[in-house]
């Protein structure tokens, strides 16, 4: 399960800490967009974790479904590309965005995941007996619904993050003019920022 430490150093601590957003009016607008990113890589790492274990959840079932079947269709190593692909091209659920950040944690996430069941090894799933299948399953569901749960928090506080930026715009107090002017200053190698 995700949990948030009070008072905790990991980024995940830090953006859903009660008071991330405390006084957010009187910050500078570069402090807003700090605050905004650190949310919004929260939030992208989240995302990865969550279909890190969708993928799981996919292919543990799709085997459950093989031998409820008896056992007929072919192996889920031989379909695993179509598994996968499933829910990819499904309908979206959830409070999908586009993302332009890659996760900064994506070797952690993967151990994190590889760990919620330490004797299963999905490379093999038809070796597996119903109970481990099972077990798997419901640990790789619950801590997705964890997971989910967290990103939803994160993305409320990305949410109003950017809400107090789009004030800003509103109220003249921001300028699209003072950002592109910002993007495009020198860096201190003499190179334009991208």
């Amino acid at each position: 399960m995700i949990e948030v430490r009070p008072g905790g150093r990991r980024r995940i601590d830090r953006v859903l800490a009660p008071d991330y957003t405390a006084g957010i009016e009187e910050l500078a607008l570069d402090g807003v967009r700090a605050l905004r990113d650190e949310a919004a890589q929260e939030e992208t790492d989240l995302s990865y974790l969550r279909r890190l274990l969708h993928a799981r959840i996919d292919i543990v079932k799709a085997e459950q479904q093989r031998r409820v079947e008896g056992g007929s269709a072919a192996p889920v190593v031989e379909r695993l590309a179509a598994i996968l692909a499933e829910n990819a091209v499904g309908p979206a659920t959830g409070l999908g965005r586009y993302q332009t950040l890659e996760p900064s944690r994506a070797e952690a996430h993967r151990r994190h995941v590889e760990a919620l069941v330490s004797d299963v090894d999905l490379s093999d799933v038809s070796s597996l007996s119903d109970e481990k299948l099972d077990q798997a399953r419901q640990a790789f569901v619950a801590e997705e619904a964890s997971v989910s749960a967290r990103r939803r928090e994160v993305q409320d506080v990305v949410d109003r993050i950017n809400g107090e930026i789009a004030g800003r715009y509103q109220r003249g107090s921001a300028s699209v003019d003072e950002l592109l002017a910002a993007q495009r200053a020198p860096r201190g190698d003499g190179a334009l920022e991208p």
